[in-house]
């Protein structure tokens, strides 16, 4: 090979690589922004506007496993939404390595939040493995009402394409993804990875800018779970 050849070569290489890292950096950027407008948010004392732009920089990977656990201690601790809680406890934990600054913490939140979850859902009397079932099916349907009044109430300014479709976001290396199949709905994803539909609208913000109402999806699409 030329030197001509040779030097041509790796300047395509660089080229490619300076272009890959500029696409990474942008999208670490808009997941950035979020973050901090929601630490801003939290702050402030907003603690719905926070939990809006935490979970629009969820992207399924371990480098929100943090996110998560922002989002965990707001529902414990503003929201009052122990479900809520446990749930990104959960994503965390399986997001977190043996490195991360909270795991222990965690780890404790969920130990003693699975049982305190339970007393509070029986009021603190005996619960009967009947009963058990009862309020799980109770707060399914609490879960999917409230996953429905988020859609409805979804921030402004969804970023649209020319045919007036909803852009999705990059997929970034590494994240959970899942491949919509015909007769699939954001609701049946969600029951598929969380054994609950509730779980739609965080699917829905992991891959579009907001929303207002649930955006229709279609077979062969890429989606992000978070």
């Amino acid at each position: 090979m030329l030197w001509r050849d040779r030097l041509l070569v790796c300047a395509l290489g660089a080229l490619t690589l300076l272009l890959l890292s500029g696409c990474e950096r942008l999208f670490d950027k808009g997941s950035t922004d979020n973050v901090e407008a929601g630490d801003r948010k939290a702050a402030a004392g907003d603690y719905r506007g926070a939990v809006a732009l935490y979970e629009a920089a969820i992207d399924g990977t371990a480098r929100t496993a943090e996110v998560h656990y922002k989002l965990a201690l707001l529902y414990d601790g503003k929201l009052k939404s122990p479900i809520d809680a446990l749930h990104h406890i959960n994503r965390y934990l399986e997001l977190a390595t043996s490195s991360s600054v909270h795991l222990r913490d965690a780890q404790a939140f969920r130990k003693e939040g699975e049982p305190k979850l339970l007393r509070q859902l029986s009021k603190g009397s005996p619960i009967t493995q009947r009963d058990a079932v009862r309020l799980e099916n109770e707060n399914e349907i609490l879960r999917e009402q409230l996953a429905a009044l988020r859609a409805q109430k979804a921030l402004p300014g969804a970023a649209l394409n020319a045919q007036g479709q909803p852009v999705q976001k990059p997929i970034p290396p590494g994240a959970r993804t899942y491949t919509v199949q015909s007769g699939d709905t954001l609701a049946k994803i969600s029951r598929r990875f969380y054994n609950t539909s509730g779980r739609a609208r965080d699917i829905q913000d992991a891959n579009f800018n907001s929303l207002e109402g649930t955006v229709k999806i279609k077979p062969g699409m890429t989606l992000i779970i978070p």
